[in-house]
């Protein structure tokens, strides 16, 4: 399966949407389409297009160091800030397990190496943080996440 990385167009978001839907809904993570979408700097956020299907997305925005987004609503500030927040990594079902996440997050890493972002953040949530350990994300546990991420949530950083 051949899938290509490219910045989200308008037509992408009820997709996206959906995967986000899919993912979260039963763990009460879901974000409204609005706040969603402000999480999506032009720059920072891609899909994985598999032949016209999105396969997968990431959303990152800068964003102050050792906060996050709340969930229950839209980001109304545009950051100025050398941390990048990984809001989200979502790969379809059907294509786990291929390395497409892995992709991605590389591709991202890629990216804002040629920018001015010093650290890369982001909020595990459920079992994920097994994941993001093995991409070099070490956990701030003195940092305490917003309750909407659920109780196992873990802000994490690394480098960029």
């Amino acid at each position: 399966m051949t899938a290509v990385i490219r910045p989200i167009a308008d037509r992408d978001w009820p997709e996206i949407v959906a995967l986000e839907a899919e993912v979260y809904r039963d763990a009460g993570l879901s974000e409204s389409p609005e706040a969603l979408a402000s999480r999506a700097a032009p720059a920072t956020s891609f899909v994985l297009d598999a032949g016209g299907e999105i396969a997968g997305y990431l959303l990152a925005l800068p964003y102050p160091r050792f906060q996050c987004p709340d969930l229950t609503r839209a980001e109304e500030t545009a950051y100025e800030s050398v941390n990048l927040h990984l809001h989200d990594l979502v790969v379809a079902a059907r294509y786990r397990r291929t390395g497409l996440g892995g992709r991605l997050l590389r591709h991202l890493v890629a990216t804002v190496g040629a920018q001015a972002y010093e650290m890369i953040s982001l909020v595990s949530v459920g079992s994920s943080w097994r994941f993001w350990s093995a991409h070099g994300f070490r956990p701030l546990l003195q940092i305490a996440p917003p309750g909407s991420y659920g109780p196992d949530a873990i802000y994490m950083s690394r480098p960029a």
